[in-house]
């Protein structure tokens, strides 16, 4: 999972910083993230896959298919 959401944030020239922002979360965290230290909580998870607009197995690497699923109207 690592790996993708830093291909992803690199592949949209982004810094750790601006997806750190994104979250409300401190940089180091989110380089942990990337590091695979630290778990990323459900909540990030879903914010990263709307904001790459992607699906949540894609960024945990269950599948190699970026499609995002429908989403429920909320």
């Amino acid at each position: 999972m690592n790996e993708r959401i830093r291909a992803l944030r690199e592949d949209k020239d982004l810094t750790q910083k601006d997806i750190a922002d994104l979250l409300n979360i401190h940089q180091s965290t989110y380089s942990d993230y990337e590091l695979g230290n630290l778990n990323i909580p459900v909540q990030a998870l879903i914010k990263l896959s709307h904001f790459y607009n992607t699906s949540i197995d894609y960024l945990l690497n269950q599948t190699d298919d970026p499609t995002p699923y429908k989403r429920k109207c909320t």
